[in-house]
């Protein structure tokens, strides 16, 4: 679920589907030198300019081939993940991102908690509260959830 706060900055409140979180980004999509842009002549320094380049694209080249297999590896585990919720009991994780930036998470209950879960801290973000005040009282066994401040002493 997408939310804006007062302050005009964008939430998103959403499950968790998987047990771990993506830790890996492309970054920038729009930076960087461009191949087919360039227009390198038979010269030798045109030459050693290509080199170079093609140098520089390779890492890129790479990044591109982990991430296209990490996405592959989600989306063949994604199945046994939801069954796994489902027979084991799993609690469902709800994350809060700033923007697409990780903010903070909690642990609730089952699908429907979970959804009311994520009801309840969008409307606090909506009213500017923080995730962790909008979430209410911790629900994982009176420890307060993971990202969340301890409480004041």
């Amino acid at each position: 679920m997408k939310v804006v706060d007062p302050q005009g900055r964008t939430w998103r409140v959403s499950r968790r589907w998987m047990p771990w979180r993506r830790r890996t980004s492309m970054g920038d999509w729009g930076s960087g030198p461009s191949i087919s842009d360039s227009n390198l002549g038979d010269d030798p320094i045109s030459a050693i300019i290509g080199v170079v380049l093609l140098i520089l694209f390779i890492p890129v080249l790479v990044l591109g081939i982990l991430v296209a297999l990490e996405v592959l590896l989600l989306l063949l585990l994604l199945p046994f993940a939801i069954v796994g919720r489902m027979i084991f009991g799993r609690r469902w994780r709800v994350e809060v991102r700033e923007g697409w930036t990780f903010a903070w998470e909690t642990e609730v209950g089952d699908w429907s908690a979970s959804g009311r879960a994520i009801d309840q801290i969008a409307q606090g973000l909506r009213q500017g509260s923080p995730p962790w005040q909008a979430a209410g009282p911790p629900v994982v066994g009176g420890r307060p959830p993971h990202g969340q401040p301890p409480p004041p002493v």
